[in-house]
């Protein structure tokens, strides 16, 4: 007698909780694109929440000196991290025996940060700490900067050079002016946002439209696209000596709309529940309006650019390849594999009156944000069917990172985690699944744009929380 294998109570319960990433573990990958919903046999939907909340704490860096590399611990970073939460839809219908279409949402990518505290990611107001600081020199002080260093460096660059200073002297004079009328406006910056902290807030949200066919004698093999539309916003405040001239900077990214696709290839055999499907999702180009607030800009720039400005910013969110697998181990297990690639290597920020700014030091300007590596993800997951009502699942799962150093706006390298799922089914047709998952996260030092390193961040964890409500029926 053939084995029968319980592929839809058992694949639902797979899908009970399925977390890919969370913010900034990799970039700005958040629900690993799912789309096991339109895998489904017959008619199908679903509707999940999920929450996720880290533990991101560390120190800045005391480190005063040209080697941007070096880091000496300094102020405690509490957590910097903000919990967040996202919702995900799923509706699949079979048109006859060949195609099928469905309507996915999600929420892919996002980052929510805020740091508070004392520490050098908040603005604390205090003028002659700031100068004392940023110039590196314990004994100054507005006081002293205004009424005694400031004259005496004015006297020494007088037209004509009547002090008779070298080439050489002359150079390190107009540096050191520089840099304490530089320091003075970087504590006009922290005076004027005193108390608030460095925060970052992105979402997206993905409406995809999928139409399949099956193909060969038994309808086995399946290809499958559609378009995907996306819409992304965004909300960055710099604050604190971290940023150093950057310090007060806000940028403000209204929502925008554009489009991409999908693609992909399935196989399965239902008589040993097994299901493999390879999705492709392009990269979207998006051209959103963005409102910049830069208190230092003029200064920075010699006068060129403004300190705030309307404008437009070009982003393009990363394109992907996840890989999904099933396969039935016996007639009540099931064992299941994901492994999924972005190339955030490829994905910048920028800004374009932060990267004009930066023009006057770096030619060819930086971004707000990029990454230096790619990002892949494996899980690995059994399911087992206990009753014929009840199934659980449990899974294992790697995040690469995008690179250590990474942004200060997002300071993980990747996790490992372990989750547990059930599922329940309700009646027939109807079935509720609930699940966890905690995340050991990678430590990384936090950098700039200039790659100067900033803060590190070790010893940090999280955890998500998922419900779901699903509908089946052949």
């Amino acid at each position: 007698m053939r084995p029968t294998f319980y592929l839809k109570n058992l694949a639902v319960a797979v899908a009970a909780f399925s977390v890919a990433s969370i913010a900034s573990a990799a970039g700005l990958d958040r629900s690993g694109q799912d789309i096991t919903a339109f895998l489904q046999d017959g008619l199908y939907a679903e509707a999940s929440y999920t929450y996720l909340d880290a533990d991101v704490t560390g120190h800045d860096n005391a480190y005063i000196g040209e080697d941007n590399k070096a880091y000496q611990q300094g102020k405690k970073i509490d957590d910097a991290a903000e919990s967040y939460d996202f919702f995900r839809y799923g509706v699949k219908a079979d048109i006859n025996d060949t195609f099928s279409v469905g309507i996915l949402y999600d929420e892919p990518f996002g980052a929510a940060a805020s740091y508070s505290g004392d520490n050098n990611f908040v603005a604390m107001g205090d003028r002659d700490a700031v100068i004392k600081d940023v110039t590196g020199n314990p004994a100054y002080s507005e006081r002293v900067v205004d009424n005694v260093v400031i004259p005496t460096l004015q006297k020494k660059l007088a037209p004509g050079n009547p002090q008779n200073l070298s080439p050489v002297e002359l150079q390190e004079a107009k540096a050191q002016l520089t840099g304490v009328i530089t320091a003075k406006k970087i504590a006009d910056a922290e005076e004027a946002t005193k108390g608030e902290g460095t925060n970052v807030e992105v979402r997206t949200e993905s409406i995809t439209a999928i139409l399949g066919m099956k193909l060969g004698e038994n309808k086995n093999f399946q290809v499958y696209g559609g378009p995907v539309a996306q819409r992304v916003q965004a909300d960055v405040k710099l604050r604190g000596l971290a940023y150093g001239p950057a310090t007060g900077y806000t940028a403000h990214i209204s929502p925008d709309q554009d489009y991409g696709w999908l693609a992909g290839v399935s196989y399965s055999k239902p008589e040993i529940a097994l299901q493999a499907a390879l999705t492709y999702r392009s990269e979207i180009d998006h051209n959103l309006p963005i409102f910049e607030s830069y208190p230092l800009a003029s200064a920075a720039s010699g006068g060129a650019l403004p300190t705030s400005r309307a404008d437009s910013i070009d982003i393009t969110t990363p394109k992907s390849v996840n890989f999904d697998f099933q396969t039935g181990i016996n007639p009540t297990m099931l064992a299941t594999a994901k492994v999924r690639w972005v190339p955030w290597s490829d994905f910048a920020i920028v800004p374009p009156l932060y990267t004009g700014v930066s023009k006057a030091k770096y030619p060819e300007g930086l971004p707000l944000v990029s990454y230096d590596k790619d990002q892949w993800l494996v899980e690995l997951g059994l399911a087992k069917r206990l009753t014929p009502a009840l199934a659980v699942t449990g899974n294992i799962g790697w995040d690469s990172g995008a690179g250590d150093p990474v942004t200060s706006l997002g300071p993980i390298d990747g996790y490992y985690s372990a989750g547990l799922g059930a599922k329940y089914n309700v009646t027939e047709n109807w079935a509720v699944s609930a699940g966890g998952k905690y995340l050991w996260f990678g430590d990384a030092k936090g950098q700039l744009p200039t790659k100067d390193i900033v803060g590190n961040f070790e010893d940090n964890d999280g955890y998500a929380l998922g419900v779901k409500v699903s509908y089946q029926a052949k």
